[in-house]
């Protein structure tokens, strides 16, 4: 009798528990040595805090619970309350997804932030149709072009062999008459060593994360094209919470932002530091190659205009305004 009335306590406490804390998942692809993951573990943390230990948030880095692809259906579906997701990657779903990888859109910290400002209700709506609410975003230090001879207009890279790893960069390559090659960032290293491709186009942040000032001594900081991470979140297990539990979620939220956006502007100063350091010249690109790139982006956004339609012109619209 003792030993079931015994285990019927057990039970009782562990319930009483299991009820006063909710535990949840927070999948991203980043390992957790990037700025955008450190970022993370500090709004966990935050949330931690602010609900009194209430809501525990795991962080799992790395594409170590959910591969990138799988995480935005992960946090529709529930298998995650939480999940970081690189918006462009998911532009076949939906045009707008793709609004800040369209080159010379937005082309400073300052700018991207107006575009998110554009973006944000017309994304709202969109996830929120699938369950999900958007939490906030972070972008990524801008984009610039890497290549191994000097360049001061956009006719010196004709023919150049450039690196295509996306339909936006082979765009690019196209347009400006260079001859795309696809390949991906793991095998990035072996391609420049081998002559395979002589310039690409990314951040300082992959530039030295792959070395590439081993083999290519030129960078021209165009700022071409800031993509955002966006942190969703399941509607649902953000409705199960009590109230002072979703406002520490949306306060963490808040400031998870703010942080990350300064994070991002001080980490893109320091790798063009690290790139500098590494024996690579960092160029303030010549007016005449920004007005050739700026061709090259107005050709983009007509396109992508044409494929989003009506929406992507109010973005666009409401964008130019701010």
């Amino acid at each position: 009798m003792h030993h079931k009335f015994g285990i019927a306590i057990a039970g009782l406490t562990l319930g009483v528990a299991a009820f006063a804390q909710t535990k949840w998942d927070l999948p991203t692809a980043y390992p957790a040595s990037n700025f955008h993951t450190e970022n993370l573990t500090q709004f966990a943390g935050d949330v931690d805090k602010g609900s009194g230990g209430k809501l525990k948030i795991t962080v799992h880095s790395n594409a170590s619970l959910f591969k990138a692809p799988e995480i935005k259906r992960a946090v529709q579906g529930g298998q995650a309350q939480l999940g970081e997701i690189l918006l462009v990657n998911y532009q076949n779903e939906w045009q707008m997804f793709g609004a800040d990888g369209i080159p010379f859109l937005a082309d400073s910290y300052d700018a991207a932030w107006k575009l998110y400002q554009a973006q944000k209700p017309v994304l709202e709506k969109k996830l929120a149709e699938q369950g999900i609410a958007l939490l906030y975003t972070v972008a990524w230090p801008p984009q610039g072009i890497f290549v191994k001879k000097e360049i001061a207009s956009a006719a010196d890279l004709k023919g150049v062999k450039w690196r295509a790893y996306s339909p936006a960069t082979a765009r690019i390559g196209e347009l400006v008459g260079a001859q795309p090659v696809t390949v991906q960032q793991a095998e990035l290293s072996q391609a420049m060593a081998t002559g395979v491709i002589e310039s690409y186009m990314s951040s300082g942040s992959t530039g030295y994360d792959t070395k590439t000032y081993e083999y290519i001594k030129n960078f021209y900081d165009t700022q071409a094209w800031l993509p955002k991470n966006a942190v969703l979140m399941n509607k649902k297990a953000f409705d199960a919470l009590d109230k002072p539990t979703q406002d520490a979620v949306l306060k963490a939220a808040a400031d998870a932002e703010k942080r990350g956006w300064e994070l991002s502007r001080k980490k893109n100063l320091e790798y063009l530091d690290l790139l500098k350091k590494n024996g690579m010249t960092v160029h303030v690109p010549s007016a005449a190659l920004k007005a050739d790139m700026k061709k090259v982006g107005d050709t983009m956004i007509k396109e992508w205009l044409d494929k989003s339609g009506a929406e992507g012109q109010a973005v666009v619209d409401s964008y130019k305004k701010m």
